[in-house]
């Protein structure tokens, strides 16, 4: 049996070259492949990157679908299931909207792979696959397998991704992960996270631990520091601000060989913070407290914010960008709030009639940057403006040079080495980000429902 794994673009614009940034190993086709029976064929196309041999010899195609990558998703399955391909999805728009991802592929998984992946591919192999095949978020994550060979060929950004743990426990109104691990968080075991790590050191220069919320449970995680400073490796990953509360923590972080943070800041109102569910930022003196003990341990930031928020006003985007650029971010993201399906925020939007665009992942006049709701304060078009409006103030040269002698940015060496190239690839991607389409513009096909 022959075995296609695709990782379907965002999109693609005619004459225009992909997005740099969004270029990094798709962990997910790694995990599906340590999953996957030896005695198998596999092999694998990223689409971000290379061309798909739609002709290749193949008994099954197999597509990792998020809500963004949709619409190109379909129309790879298209391509296949045209020529007598079937084709298997899963992924987070798989859970999120199973009927529409049912109506473009033979067969569809839910939730974790975990258990539904084999239990698929032995039903497939003995011909009486079914059409829908349900995971759950309780999965165990011992004995997790990913197999990075199928990578081998590729050339992605120069860091190695682990995953050290799954889910997050908070309850974010806008966020799509919550719902998908039904607000859940669990952790490999250590012993397992340790020994990838060992195998990638001699490859990988810095590591992104993918965790939605790395500090989910501080306890634990603090745990997980201790057995990580030995390897003297440099790492990244995401984590909630109230994690920057606890100095003893930070200084862990700082030894154990953390160079930097993602912090989903999303508002500087705490009003705002309240109506979405974090108000656990504005704790123990908020973002400003939280900050001063960031930039003590030398941990950097890579900060997000969203916009489109019922009490946001123009100088919310000022005011974000004069946070980020005060503090020092090593990066940052000035984006509008996404309404995907099947959180709160949609259904809160869709129930009060302000989804301007329900479906708006497979609608052919959205482009990425569009606001595809009626915010209460701003027009969706003032909120796209602002947002690229902040962007370019925050990655303006004069910006860019003062941010990267800021004390923490200059303090690493490797980091401050990479700090000037990294913000001048953002810098760049201001304009190619904006209006980018979902799917491929030069496609000409018809999508085909099963």
């Amino acid at each position: 049996m022959k075995l296609t794994f695709v990782h379907p673009c965002i999109g693609r614009r005619i004459g225009q070259r992909y997005i740099k940034s969004w270029q990094m190993e798709p962990l997910s086709v790694a995990r599906l492949a340590g999953l996957t029976p030896p005695d198998i064929e596999t092999s694998f196309f990223d689409d971000r990157m290379e061309k798909i041999n739609f002709d290749a010899s193949c008994d099954l195609v197999a597509i990792s679908v998020e809500t963004y990558t949709a619409c190109r998703a379909y129309q790879i399955a298209s391509e296949f299931r045209k020529r007598s391909v079937p084709v298997v999805m899963g992924g987070f728009h798989a859970t999120l909207c199973t009927g529409e991802v049912s109506r473009f592929a033979d067969h569809v998984i839910t939730g974790d792979a975990e258990e539904a992946w084999p239990n698929f591919l032995d039903d497939f192999q003995a011909g009486k696959a079914k059409s829908l095949y349900l995971g759950t978020a309780a999965t165990s994550l011992t004995n997790s397998t990913y197999d990075r060979s199928i990578f081998l060929d590729k050339r992605y950004l120069p860091i190695g991704l682990v995953e050290t743990a799954r889910g997050c426990n908070r309850k974010c109104a806008f966020c799509a992960i919550q719902v998908f691990f039904e607000r859940s968080h669990r952790r490999r075991p250590f012993a397992e996270v340790i020994a990838e790590i060992k195998e990638q050191k001699k490859s990988k220069k810095l590591f992104f631990f993918v965790d939605d919320n790395f500090v989910s449970d501080l306890k634990v995680a603090s745990e997980f520091l201790a057995e990580l400073t030995p390897l003297n490796v440099r790492w990244i990953t995401q984590m909630s601000i109230d994690a920057a509360h606890n100095p003893d923590f930070l200084q862990k972080l700082k030894s154990s060989g953390c160079e930097g943070v993602l912090i989903g800041f999303e508002s500087l109102d705490a009003q705002t913070l309240k109506e979405v569910n974090k108000s656990f930022a504005t704790m123990k003196g908020g973002y400003e407290v939280a900050m001063k003990n960031l930039t003590r341990a030398g941990i950097r930031i890579y900060g997000t914010f969203i916009f489109g928020n019922d009490n946001d006003t123009a100088q919310s985007f000022a005011d974000a960008v004069e946070f980020a650029n005060r503090h020092k971010f090593y990066i940052a993201a000035f984006n509008h709030l996404t309404p995907f399906p099947g959180t709160p925020l949609y259904e809160r939007l869709k129930t009060s009639g302000r989804l301007s665009m329900p479906d708006w992942w497979l609608n052919p006049a959205y482009r990425y940057n569009m606001v595809p709701f009626e915010p209460k304060t701003l027009t969706a078009e003032q909120v796209r403006e602002n947002c690229v409006k902040a962007r370019k103030a925050f990655y303006s040269p004069t910006g860019i040079l003062r941010r990267g002698f800021g004390k923490a940015n200059r303090q690493s060496p490797f980091m401050f080495r990479h700090f000037f190239p990294i913000n001048a690839m953002h810098r760049m991607e201001i304009s190619i980000r904006d209006g980018f389409p979902l799917g491929d513009e030069a496609w000409r096909g018809e999508l085909l429902e099963v």
